[in-house]
């Protein structure tokens, strides 16, 4: 599944790339996430403590806020559309390891940017875009990290400015199962990629599995939207009438916020510092 690691080194390569500096790569921040995890955990524990504030006076507070902030919850909003990449290859039929416990190294991927309010918390769309191709993750997860900020055509690109009001959402696919019919899916589970042809026209699009739930949706409801979405401009009480092609997937997701990538990157360079 998605990690933290993940998350951060998403933030990593859109921060470096705006600063124009060279950022850490997947393997760096795996590391050095390992060993900021067990500080902070030390400093919830009262280990280390002093040593920990010297470096970041707020660590101690990180360890208790961790939790409740780093991966909140997206409001219906945050992945109501998606967007693929035009080179969006033909929809892979590899899956994820079963274990949680292997290591993924490639995968098809999506990589999310939403904002959050600072007064409600709920977040809202700024860029989403993809691939149903299995990537390798430290290739994949910066391209699509940086395509979905600054090249998802639906939005201006993110500005230095944005980056405290931003969250990461990377979501690895999974599961790829031709679907027996269009209703031969569950709400919450699924994502959706469909494809048809109408008057001559090709039409596709895809929702990611928590885009259904987020918005409340039924299934026709759904497949409605992903339709509209797809560009088909029909009645809606015809949409029966078309041979949809769907395909289900599962994501494996996880979500983090600015804040906490900020609180890991000064942890980070404060431990550089003290290296030198």
């Amino acid at each position: 599944m998605a990690t933290e690691p993940h998350c951060l080194y998403c933030f990593e390569t859109l921060v470096s790339h705006l600063e124009n500096r060279e950022g850490m790569t997947l393997k760096e921040i795996e590391e050095s996430y390992d060993e900021y995890e067990k500080e902070l955990e030390d400093a919830s524990s009262g280990n280390k403590a002093e040593s920990l504030d010297k470096r970041i006076p707020a660590l101690e507070r990180v360890a208790v806020s961790n939790s409740s902030d780093s991966s909140s919850t997206s409001s219906p909003a945050s992945g109501s559309t998606m967007s693929l990449a035009t080179e969006t290859p033909a929809t892979s039929t590899d899956s994820l390891p079963e274990s949680e416990d292997e290591v993924i190294t490639e995968s098809p991927l999506f990589v999310t940017w939403n904002t959050v309010s600072p007064r409600t918390g709920n977040t809202s769309l700024r860029g989403c875009i993809g691939t149903f191709e299995s990537q390798e993750l430290a290739e994949g997860l910066a391209s699509y990290a940086i395509t979905s900020a600054m090249h998802d055509m639906r939005f201006d690109p993110i500005s230095k400015r944005e980056l405290p009001s931003l969250e990461v959402a990377v979501t690895l696919l999974t599961n790829f199962e031709d679907c027996d019919d269009a209703m031969d899916w569950e709400i919450g589970t699924h994502g959706l990629r469909i494809s048809f042809t109408d008057r001559g026209r090709r039409y596709g699009a895809t929702y990611l599995p928590d885009v259904a739930l987020e918005q409340g949706w039924t299934k026709e409801e759904t497949l409605v939207s992903l339709m509209r979405k797809a560009g088909w401009a029909g009645r809606r009480d015809k949409w029966q009438s078309v041979d949809l092609k769907v395909v289900r997937y599962q994501g494996k997701k996880k979500s983090l916020q600015y804040p906490e990538y900020k609180r890991w990157r000064d942890w980070a360079d404060a431990k550089d510092e003290d290296e030198a």
